[in-house]
């Protein structure tokens, strides 16, 4: 997925847009990191984990709630953003 690339959510409420920070895998399951607001550095962030898909092509994604799970991702993308520093 091309970074800072802008993707809409289907959610209950409607549809929320999002840019794609960065993405990586960590024990088999796709995470990504968006925002939405790029062009702010004070911006807050997201993480979600790719789940199962429900239909079709698209993938179902979900907020992590375990704060082990959290805490190893945001480590992830501490390294792979250098000029970023996540916080929990």
């Amino acid at each position: 997925m091309e970074n800072n690339q802008k993707i809409v959510f289907e959610t209950e409420d409607g549809s929320e847009e999002f840019y794609v920070l960065e993405q990586t895998m960590l024990g088999g399951v796709n995470y990504i990191l968006v925002t939405d607001d790029v062009d702010s550095d004070e911006g807050s962030f997201l993480i979600l984990k790719e789940t199962k898909a429900s239909e079709g092509d698209f993938a179902s994604y979900e907020i992590p709630e375990d704060d082990n799970e959290i805490r190893s991702v945001v480590s992830i993308f501490n390294e792979l953003l250098e000029d970023m520093d996540l916080e929990v």
